[in-house]
């Protein structure tokens, strides 16, 4: 763009302007849009953690591997499918109390910890040795 006698001058009918920051914003738009899913997307594991959990297992320096992630899914799947809804699941380094129908981990504690517990308000147990 030019400036001519104080006028702009545009090499393209304004039109064409138009549509091209048209085309520019929707690209952006879709962009930001696909950045936003994929985020959503990486965040996901097979099983979600509440706020609450999240802070234990960060305290508690408690880790689970993706495979034994996939296995805690799995197993939830078959715990819904027999009707239970808060399970106790115990690994070889930790204990989550989770909620079967909201695929959730609710709180977690390690085994030394587990060990003196008393867990209440759940109707079933998962124990993976092997995850």
């Amino acid at each position: 763009m030019s400036k001519i006698n104080n006028y702009l001058y545009h090499p393209f009918p304004i039109e064409q302007g138009i549509k091209q920051n048209n085309i520019k914003k929707s690209e952006t738009k879709k962009t930001s849009n696909f950045d936003q899913v994929l985020a959503n997307e990486l965040e996901q594991l097979p099983v979600k953690l509440s706020k609450h959990a999240k802070q234990r297992m960060d305290e508690r320096n408690i880790n689970l591997s993706n495979a034994q992630w996939n296995k805690i899914h799995s197993k939830l799947i078959e715990a819904k499918n027999k009707g239970i809804t808060d399970s106790l699941i115990i690994t070889q380094d930790a204990a989550l109390v989770v909620s079967a129908p909201k695929n959730t981990v609710i709180t977690a504690m390690n085994r030394k910890e587990a060990e003196a517990h008393i867990f209440t308000n759940i109707n079933g147990t998962i124990i993976l040795n092997d995850a």
